[in-house]
């Protein structure tokens, strides 16, 4: 596969990103969205050069639901992807979790500004505080590469029904080495830029050249496709935008 990654190679993978990130992860992020939550969407918006809702319209439209399905949106942030699928089908049951409260705050005001009623749990979506077989659906946008994905994706399908979709978007690091030289440096001048105008805390500051080299050291869109499938999900597909900066991906728990 491309890149040399086997199934060992992911576990060795995931442990060098755990040794060189686990102190931003654990001691630093927190600060940094709770100063983001804010503006968190209105800077997504700048930095994507006005694409953002278009990124979020292409990971909808992949996301098959069901009138009254249960679904869980994981690192659910300002809920804009529960708000999305809301509009899409009024009449799922959707739970959010993330770590951040002060994200979530804003989530909370959002959905009920748009007349829905999210369930907000804030946890450490690396242990799901749910049992097993418990959503039809679940949803990760724009973390995984802030996370120990290997932990997060298996969770994911403990908590999946038997044949439950799991819908992935995220960042990704393009196999192109140009392409990837290129959007790192476009990064570094939109996160530098973003910061300027949304006068950023010094703990946001402090974790700009953090946000780069995470991405850096992240799974292109085929090795994320074969990470899932590794870990037990079945029908794993996957579209990509960009040249393979962002991904979107679709997968299924197992049936009895």
């Amino acid at each position: 596969m491309p890149n040399g990654i086997t199934t060992t190679g992911f576990s060795e993978k995931e442990a060098d990103r755990e040794d060189r990130f686990e102190h931003v992860w654990t001691k630093e992020l927190d600060a940094v969205f709770e100063d983001v939550a804010s503006y968190y969407d209105r800077a997504n918006f700048i930095a994507s050069a006005g694409l953002w809702g278009y990124f979020r319209r292409s990971f909808m439209s992949i996301a098959d639901v069901k009138p009254s399905e249960s679904v869980l949106d994981v690192c659910a942030g300002t809920n804009a992807v529960g708000i999305a699928l809301l509009n899409k089908e009024p009449t799922l049951k959707v739970t959010a979790i993330d770590r951040s409260s002060a994200m979530q705050e804003v989530g909370r005001e959002r959905a009920a500004a748009a007349g829905f009623e999210i369930e907000s749990i804030i946890h450490d979506v690396h242990h799901l505080p749910f049992p097993d077989n418990s959503f039809d659906v679940v949803t990760i946008q724009f973390a995984s590469r802030h996370l120990k994905v290997m932990q997060v994706f298996a969770e994911v399908l403990r908590v999946l029904k038997p044949g439950g979709r799991f819908y992935h978007s995220d960042m990704l690091r393009p196999e192109s080495r140009l392409v990837a030289r290129m959007y790192y440096a476009y990064l570094k001048f939109c996160l530098t830029m973003t910061a300027k105008v949304f006068n950023s805390s010094q703990a946001a500051l402090n974790c700009r050249k953090y946000f780069v080299q995470v991405l850096s050291m992240f799974y292109s869109a085929e090795e994320l496709r074969k990470l899932l499938q590794d870990i037990g999900f079945t029908n794993v597909t996957y579209k990509t935008v960009l040249i393979g900066m962002l991904g979107f991906h679709r997968a299924e728990k197992p049936k009895d």
